[in-house]
């Protein structure tokens, strides 16, 4: 298990330093661990190798199938290097964000790249590490950079147009042995400003299906592969599909809700399966007031109680398979804040951060923003 703590103050660098030196505020941190039998124990204490006030560190982690492979996203670092281990003292592009790669040889953990965008930004920041996900084998890193500016479309297009003010990217790397490249440079199909396309990501398994959500995405169109110019549902959101064939990435699917509105926040988490197959989606400022698999899309009368959807691929055809909400849905419950997927797609979480129930039964509300998740 890896957990990131993007808050904590230390100024320790590298594994196993100091961790009491509270002197660097939220340069942040991550904590593995490990299980032996039914005993948990802390295994290593990661930081950056340049660890830097308001760096993040920790506000993303992922840890691959093999538990060899951690990546940890820090989308405040302030360096203005490009590409691998590139030169990490250059502090000046404030929140341009870093990815750092730790493998495991034995039971030690070491730093083995510092990855930055290929494109990296001073302007407002591109946030770079936001979000992170690593393929089973821990040799392919999906990196959403929300803040991205450029104007580009589709895959490895000019990354020097910031005529597009966080509109949003993803990059792909892939590992050789213990080197790292980057693979691709990933824009929507329809980028716009604002839009945060990269704000959550999720790999599949194999590394060959990525989706990525621009959860302030505007298009009003429903469904599957619909008009995407179409910008009067204002924060909407939006989730993309892409796949690798070969070398070579390309979108698979533009994905909308089956009830798009304005301010749903549709991509405000994102899970995928294993196998690519399956993908869930939150959108936790969804209104609708209906209860449990299937309901009344559209009742827009319990503002922000979130929602869940679940998507099927066959072949290469995407269509969606059920609406979730919560069996007790209640006003800014942000049911959808957060979403996973079983390996084989078939149980599925979501959390409601916000949720008010007191523990005790289902519709108690009686502790505000507790926080629950549910079970399907």
């Amino acid at each position: 298990l890896v957990v990131g703590a993007s808050r904590e103050d230390s100024s320790s660098r590298g594994v196993n330093g100091i961790q009491t030196d509270n002197n660097a505020q939220s340069s942040g941190a991550a904590y593995i661990f490990v299980r032996n039998n039914e005993t948990w124990s802390q295994q290593a204490y990661l930081k950056a190798s340049n660890a830097d006030a308001s760096d993040n560190f920790g506000q993303a982690v992922s840890i691959s199938g093999d538990g060899q492979t951690i990546a940890v996203g820090a989308d405040g670092e302030a360096s203005r290097a490009e590409g691998i281990d590139g030169d990490q003292t250059s502090n000046n592009w404030n929140n341009a964000g870093a990815v750092y790669m730790f493998a495991k040889t034995g039971s030690s953990w070491q730093q083995q790249a510092y990855i930055k965008a290929s494109n990296t930004l001073p302007s407002s920041g591109q946030r770079f590490g936001k979000s992170v996900d690593l393929s089973n084998d821990g040799n392919s890193l999906a990196v959403g950079a929300r803040s991205d500016d450029s104007n580009a479309t589709g895959v490895n297009g000019d990354e020097s147009d910031t005529s597009a003010i966080f509109s949003g990217a993803a990059f792909i790397f892939s590992r050789l042995g213990a080197t790292w490249s980057q693979q691709a440079y990933i824009k929507a199909s329809n980028t716009d400003a604002q839009d945060v396309f990269g704000i959550h990501i999720s790999l599949s398994g194999d590394g060959s299906t990525l989706a990525v959500a621009a959860a302030l995405e505007d298009s009003s169109s429903l469904g599957i592969n619909n008009d995407q110019v179409d910008n009067s549902a204002v924060q909407a959101g939006a989730v993309y599909v892409f796949t690798l064939s070969g070398n070579t990435w390309s979108q698979e699917a533009y994905i909308k809700a089956s009830n798009t509105d304005a301010f749903d926040e549709f991509g405000s988490s994102v899970s995928l399966s294993d196998n690519g197959d399956t993908l869930a989606i939150g959108a936790l400022a969804e209104d609708s007031f209906a209860f449990g698999i299937g309901g009344d899309e559209q009742s827009n009368i319990a503002e922000k109680s979130g929602a869940a959807y679940l998507f099927e691929r066959n072949g290469v055809a995407w269509s969606q398979l059920v609406y979730v909400k919560s069996s007790s849905p209640g006003v800014s419950d942000w049911f959808g804040s957060s979403v996973s997927l079983s390996a084989d797609g078939n149980t599925l979480a979501v959390g409601a951060q916000n949720e008010d129930g007191s523990g005790t039964s289902l519709g108690n509300n009686n502790t505000f923003n507790s926080g629950a998740v549910y079970l399907y």
